[in-house]
């Protein structure tokens, strides 16, 4: 299986195809398998490497410090690229892969010939305000994480979907995607997915900003029913320049599980108009 080392980080990553390179970074308890329908797509037309971010699937840190924050995961992600003597990549994120990506894209616009968004921020917390109620609201999901075993944690969904598993709970699949769900997330260890929310999601500035110095081409899309990001996306759409946005109707907020044809057909149209 491949890895690259960095400093106490032992990262994991696929690599798959040929040409223009697309890096893709998943959400909070995903991995690479969160992208595993769109693969053969992707790959037929470019070489698309996927990586297991800190503290989810095969990635393993070794001690303190542990990176669980979008700088340090930014820097992973060219640290990947060098290490496969990649000058210039595309970037391809999702959720609190894309908290990490677009921060990294503000920092290194220059390196990513292409960036897509989907259903993410430019956040680390989707909760606005005072930062000890900030902790205090993912310090309960992380206690929630460590409490319960994964079955029970996906069994719950059924119940409560909102906001992250609605799109699949009310899909005609949603069995089908559902247990993919939960053989993508039941390979995290909910020990460290608990330290490494805590960590995390602590800074609710959207970085105006930096999200207007981003040059690169930039598609953001979001699913209609992924109730927790309409804004955050259509923020960055206005803030980030000549940003694309794309709204998928009936889709929720796991756009590769849920609508992985579509998502493939429209990166691939994307990146065709922008390439490196």
């Amino acid at each position: 299986m491949p890895f690259f080392t960095r400093d106490n980080a032992k990262i994991y990553f696929e690599d798959d195809g040929w040409g223009e390179a697309i890096i893709a970074v998943h959400g909070l308890l995903e991995n690479t398998t969160y992208w595993k329908d769109i693969v053969n797509d992707i790959s037929r037309k470019y070489r698309f490497i996927p990586m297991d971010m800190r503290g989810h699937g095969k990635t393993e840190v070794e001690g303190e410090a542990y990176g669980f924050d979008a700088e340090t995961i930014g820097d992973d992600i060219e640290a990947l690229a060098d290490y496969l003597n990649i000058k210039k990549f595309h970037l391809l994120t999702h959720s609190s892969g894309g908290f990490a990506g677009v921060r990294y894209a503000m920092r290194n616009t220059g390196r990513v010939a292409g960036l897509i968004l989907t259903d993410t921020a430019s956040s680390t917390s989707v909760l606005p305000g005072d930062p000890e109620v900030i902790r205090r609201y993912y310090e309960k999901l992380a206690r929630y994480y460590e409490k319960f075993e994964w079955d029970q944690i996906v069994a719950n969904l059924w119940v409560n979907p909102v906001p992250f598993f609605r799109g699949i709970v009310e899909s005609p699949q949603a069995k089908k995607m559902m247990q993919s769900a939960y053989d993508m997330i039941s390979l995290g260890n909910r020990y460290t997915i608990a330290q490494f929310v805590r960590s995390f999601y602590n800074d609710p500035d959207p970085k105006i900003e930096g999200l207007r110095g981003i040059k690169c081409p930039t598609l953001i899309i979001y699913g209609e029913k992924d109730d927790l990001f309409i804004e955050t996306s259509k923020l960055m759409a206005k803030e980030i320049p000549h940003a694309r946005l794309i709204e998928y109707s009936g889709a929720g907020h796991m756009t590769a599980l849920e609508v992985p044809q579509r998502l493939a057909h429209d990166i691939i149209e994307f990146l065709s108009h922008h390439k490196i």
